[in-house]
């Protein structure tokens, strides 16, 4: 595995959601905060979204991609939507999956929205320091594969063809991967899009990633890398913020919580996958790190954030 895929591996849980949506007139729907990260796709017409807490309106024309990897709550509102317009806003769910015509004319406006749970007591900070609202314009010729996968999924969900419930979960699996691949190819500030452009570094994340159970000491992590251990060390906390060995600890604990959660795999085994010796050794580590015991985070549950 690579960093990106485990990063969004690790917060995943369930099923994602979609929906089409086609409004006309002057509407305006408000989405909850929630726990998870939500996308909106503008596939004809324009509008407006509008971050809960002052954030600055972001607008949307046609093609254009948002992601809110946090979960903000906000509005969605026609192009010329006043603060009137938005203190009237509607529960998104009293629009969803419907063909809505309000009064008045009014450029019709079609979007694809979704949604991801995500847990949060597992967040890589690759996710975490994603922005509040990820704004991706259309653009021709920018970033092809995204836009491939907003139009299989604009098709699947139109036509509802054969098969369709085990390709829009995978379709919606990809677009979460592209949105984040874009968002580090434009970003202009964050660590991780630093981090992932580092050879040294990114050579001892993919050893880590790929074997996470392979007895690494700083020497092997620095042989792999192809630098000395002193080198590694001053580039890796630098651009990740934790010395090689501390990420690794803290990433062995994250796939042991994700283990425990989602399998009923027994303590010994979710330990010699994770590197630790025996499960004593993961049991200590994991209520050190997380300040409860392996088996009472098991026990809260999918979905349930830990304390």
């Amino acid at each position: 595995m690579d960093v990106v895929s485990d990063a969004i591996a690790a917060v995943r849980v369930g099923s994602p959601s979609s929906n089409r949506l086609r409004v006309t007139g002057a509407w305006c729907v408000r989405l909850a905060p929630y726990e998870g990260a939500g996308f909106h796709v503008v596939l004809g017409g324009s509008c407006l979204l509008l971050p809960d807490g002052g954030g600055e309106p972001v607008a949307l024309g046609p093609g254009d991609v948002v992601l809110l990897p946090h979960g903000a709550g906000h509005v969605l509102a026609h192009a010329a939507a006043q603060p009137a317009d938005v203190r009237r806003a509607v529960p998104f769910e009293e629009l969803r999956d419907t063909d809505v015509r309000r009064s008045g004319p009014g450029p019709a406006v079609e979007l694809l929205c979704g949604k991801y749970r995500l847990d949060r007591s597992r967040t890589h900070p690759l996710m975490a320091e994603l922005p509040q609202v990820v704004h991706l314009p259309h653009r021709a010729g920018g970033h092809p594969e995204l836009r491939a996968a907003v139009d299989l999924l604009a098709r699947e969900l139109a036509e509802r063809r054969p098969g369709g419930c085990l390709v829009l979960p995978s379709l919606l699996d990809l677009l979460l991967v592209y949105l984040v691949r874009a968002w580090m190819a434009e970003a202009e500030t964050g660590a991780w899009p630093a981090v992932l452009d580092d050879p040294v570094t990114t050579a001892a994340l993919r050893a880590v990633h790929s074997d996470p159970a392979a007895p690494w000491t700083a020497a092997r992590l620095a042989a792999e890398a192809g630098v000395s251990r002193a080198t590694l060390a001053r580039r890796f906390t630098a651009l990740v913020g934790r010395p090689p060995m501390a990420y690794l600890t803290w990433w062995r604990l994250t796939l042991a919580a994700t283990r425990l959660r989602e399998t009923d795999a027994p303590l010994a085994t979710v330990a010699r996958e994770t590197g630790y010796g025996s499960p004593y050794a993961l049991s200590h580590a994991f209520s050190r790190e997380f300040g409860i015991t392996p088996s009472a985070y098991r026990g809260l549950g999918s979905g349930v954030t830990r304390p």
